[in-house]
């Protein structure tokens, strides 16, 4: 279904006065603050991406709209502190989005995404109250394996990165062994170091070969679940649990897991 821009803009009229009305009228609402309702945010935040990766169109729809409903509150917060309000934050949206998109504004040429990406980190070091130094736009609190993403992709888009992929799995091998001396070693934080490093390496194999990091093992994670919980089932119909049932088992009930089940 799709809509007039006009629709669009008498939507976000209603969410505006819905949440003016919840701010007046509801308990709950009227006392929420920037600090109460940032682990909300988190939640809803992660339930969109668990919609987004299963490509769950209905759910992407709803988890959308809380996330929304998350910007609209915390612009009406803003408002009442006579700091901000929503329009600002549309207005400070377009002109960055404007500045960044010279090729589309300016003069500036940009046929490909590519292109696109080797100004992108010189265009953000321009802009008034933007970053000082390349990775100072990467936020602390992200996840780390999405950290390292970010990182990676913001020295890249500065020059820095390998002249051939292919040369990423020395790296990765070399790390490997690094890591396997120190677990030889039994020194625990210099394995935990040198384990990072391997993982930081794959990351970079990963944004290479154009693969998501965190996508890839969320799709694992969700494997290993469905193989699992079939496992679990089958042991269930034998009257028999993990504890009393032998690895050979679980391991024929793995491998047939993997042969009716899909990836």
């Amino acid at each position: 279904m799709t809509h007039t821009k006009e629709e669009k803009m008498e939507a976000f009229g209603r969410l505006l006065d819905v949440m003016d009305d919840l701010r007046e009228k509801c308990p709950w609402d009227r006392k929420q603050t920037n600090e109460s309702l940032r682990p909300n945010t988190i939640e809803e935040t992660y339930e969109l991406c668990d919609a987004l990766i299963k490509e769950d169109q209905p759910n992407i729809c709803k988890e959308l709209g809380d996330v929304l409903l998350h910007i609209v509150f915390y612009s009406k917060i803003g408002e009442e502190k006579g700091a901000f309000d929503v329009a600002d934050v549309c207005n400070k949206l377009c002109d960055k989005l404007i500045f960044r998109h010279p090729h589309v504004y300016g003069e500036a040429k940009a046929n490909t995404a590519a292109e696109v990406l080797q100004t992108w980190e010189q265009i953000k070091l321009k802009e008034k109250d933007g970053n000082k130094t390349v990775l100072s736009g990467v936020p602390n609190a992200l996840p780390s394996l999405i950290k390292a993403c970010r990182i990676q992709e913001k020295a890249s888009n500065v020059g820095f990165d390998w002249d051939d992929r292919a040369d990423v799995w020395k790296k990765v091998k070399e790390e490997i062994s690094e890591f396997e001396a120190e677990v030889e070693n039994l020194d625990k934080d210099a394995a935990t170091r040198e384990f990072g490093d391997i993982m930081f390496a794959l990351i970079n194999a990963a944004r290479l070969y154009k693969i998501k990091p965190d996508n890839a093992l969320e799709l694992t994670n969700q494997k290993f679940i469905k193989r699992f919980n079939y496992v679990e089932s089958c042991l269930k119909e034998q009257g028999k649990s993990f504890k009393d049932s032998t690895l050979e088992e679980m391991d024929h009930y793995w491998e047939e897991a993997k042969k009716v089940q899909q990836p």
